[in-house]
């Protein structure tokens, strides 16, 4: 008898009690209620660091482009004549970008392209996390430094 009241008690103290258990969970939700949202905040600074570079990168692209047609794509072709040939261009030698994904800014919407009307500049724009003209902060707008 002696052994089965020993085993008895032993099951009571080993293993974690319901208190334990919440007491854990309560302290493991404040944690992650304090870091989360500076985690979310790089994950916005990243994106938007991330738009830059593929701006700058699409607009080597367009340069690409222009260096081998002599003109930039116009705006009816769009950022698009840098994956097909436009049927107007003979000296095509793309495609200028690896893919079609490219087009897109990371917050998966199309890049913007404009070409000034006398021809001889371009912008690539992001409309930033917000997606609308404008903004400030992870919301402004971001822009390849414009071409010469």
């Amino acid at each position: 008898m002696r052994r089965g009241s020993r085993q008895r008690s032993l099951g009571r103290e080993s293993g974690y009690t319901l208190v334990e258990i919440l007491v854990v969970l309560a302290i493991i939700g404040m944690l992650a209620a304090v870091i989360t949202p500076g985690l979310i905040g790089q994950l916005g600074r990243a994106r938007a660091k991330s738009a830059q570079v593929q701006l700058d990168t699409m607009a080597a692209a367009v340069e690409s482009f222009r260096s081998d047609t002599g003109r930039y794509p116009t705006n009816s072709e769009g950022l698009n004549a840098l994956m097909a040939q436009p049927p107007s261009v003979v000296r095509w030698f793309g495609p200028y970008v690896k893919s079609a994904d490219a087009l897109d800014d990371p917050w998966n919407r199309p890049i913007q392209y404009q070409e000034s009307d006398d021809g001889l500049t371009f912008q690539v724009i992001s409309l930033g996390a917000d997606g609308q003209a404008g903004g400030s902060g992870l919301n402004a707008d971001l822009h390849a430094p414009a071409s010469k």
